[in-house]
């Protein structure tokens, strides 16, 4: 019975509130440390992929063989820390050591290229000499008129210093989070009974709501002190409703392009189950691997459209960086060189130095890929493609392909949409383009090209 008494009212609340506190408190200490592990992971892998570039800028042909000029700062980018040492290797288009330490850790199998960083770049971890290192593998493309392909840089740094700076990031965390638990504990012992009247009465109003109501709660009969937490209780809701039908609208836009492929790749497969001939089994397995591709192909991008959602919040929130289109032009310009030089199309890059904007790299990359993809889906073997980077913050994609009729330009950006059926895909990279654009306040535009082709212009808001 004293458990009901009023006067042990805050006496309950406030060890009840320490428990509670104890328990984040345990878990914030594990996830301190884990994030204070990535955080040291993506500032020194970050290091490591910068002295593997350096690495790749020193290496150069001799009377046909691959040589490397290790620079002294690729390095030194790690003496100022006496608990890492850096080790590096350098291999050529066929493997061979070319320079540095043997028997450094090559990518583990499945190892996929990070998405952090423009670059045909590979994190991962591995042992070395007994010791656990931290490993970057930089694919380099090398083009010279006797050697032409891609080179290996291997640079890896023992993981004692991302462990001290973990475990200082994790120490830092405990400390505050302590110290704001006790002062939390005293201010709710000073404002608890003024405060649990009202919030009982709010506590009741929401518990007694189905699941799946999300109206907003009525402003008549909340305390003026309360009205803050109600309005914001509301729009909590409204944007909770809005996101559960975006949902709703996307999982309806999945299953009804996925079914219909799906449908068609069972019933191949299902054909060629009952057919004898070994080449007709074999002729089976290539259209459905066809279709698997094209499959794979349409889940990426409508993976794409999930995440553009949350780099926009990003950006809306204040997450904007400052990023050098030029450069990232170029960068994706040399990963997709190899794949555009496999269709037989001349791909070009005309860059402007010095033409900044405010953006998410990862979105833009997006951009940039899906634009350059779609012109040389459409461009002819022997074609070309143009990809421009001009004052003051403007973004060309031109190609030599049969173009979108002046119709049409303001259906294209629709999703699912296909201006030329024959030619395949989804109807989602320009969606997906147009998504990106107004997530950045860019305006978008198609034009006829010089060619006859189509000429896409992103124009983005100077800075």
């Amino acid at each position: 019975m004293t458990e009901q008494r009023a006067g042990s009212l805050r006496g309950r609340l406030l060890r009840r509130l320490a428990i509670l506190l104890a328990i984040p408190l345990l878990i914030g200490s594990v996830s301190a440390y884990w994030n204070g592990r990535a955080a040291a992971d993506a500032a020194y892998d970050r290091t490591l992929l910068a002295s593997a570039r350096a690495i790749a800028d020193g290496l150069y042909a001799d009377d046909g063989t691959l040589r490397a000029d290790v620079p002294y700062v690729a390095l030194d980018v790690f003496a100022y820390d006496s608990e890492g040492r850096i080790f590096y290797q350098v291999n050529d288009l066929q493997g061979r050591l070319v320079s540095g330490y043997d028997h450094l850790p090559p990518p583990p199998p499945g190892t996929q290229r990070t998405d952090d960083y423009p670059a045909l770049a590979r994190f991962y971890d591995g042992e070395f000499d007994g010791v656990g290192v931290r490993v970057v593998s930089l694919l380099q493309p090398v083009s010279e008129p006797d050697i032409n392909g891609m080179a290996e840089i291997r640079v890896a740094e023992t993981e004692g210093a991302r462990e001290r700076m973990a475990r200082s990031l994790l120490l830092d965390t405990l400390w505050r989070m302590g110290l704001l638990a006790l002062i939390t504990l005293a201010l709710v012992w000073l404002a608890v009974s003024a405060a649990l009247r009202p919030l009982e009465r709010l506590r009741g109003a929401v518990e007694e709501r189905e699941p799946d109501d999300l109206r907003p709660l009525p402003m008549v009969e909340a305390q003026d002190e309360l009205r803050p937490l109600v309005a914001a209780f509301n729009h909590f809701t409204e944007r909770l409703r809005q996101q559960f039908e975006r949902q709703a609208q996307f999982i309806a836009d999945a299953s009804h392009e996925l079914r219909t492929p799906l449908a068609a790749l069972k019933a191949r497969i299902e054909l060629g189950l009952r057919e004898t001939e070994p080449a007709l089994w074999r002729s089976t397995l290539e259209k459905a691997a066809q279709s698997t591709d094209r499959l794979t192909h349409l889940a990426n991008q409508l993976l794409s459209l999930a995440r553009i959602e949350r780099g926009a919040r990003a950006i809306a929130e204040g997450g904007a960086e400052r990023v050098d289109l030029a450069q990232l032009a170029r960068e994706l310009g040399m990963a997709l060189a190899p794949l555009a030089h496999q269709r037989g199309i001349s791909l070009a890059l005309e860059a402007e130095e010095g033409v900044c904007i405010d953006g998410e790299t990862t979105l833009l990359n997006e951009l940039i890929y899906n634009l350059v993809d779609n012109a040389m889906t459409h461009t002819p073997g022997g074609g070309s493609v143009i990809l421009r980077v001009l004052q003051p913050a403007v973004l060309e994609v031109e190609d030599d392909g049969p173009g979108i009729a002046p119709e049409e330009r303001d259906k294209v950006f629709e999703r699912f949409y296909r201006s030329n059926p024959q030619v395949g895909g989804a109807g989602l990279g320009l969606a997906i383009v147009g998504d990106i654009c107004r997530a950045h306040l860019a305006q978008i535009s198609l034009h006829d090209g010089r060619s006859g082709g189509l000429r896409v212009r992103v124009s983005f808001p100077a800075v």
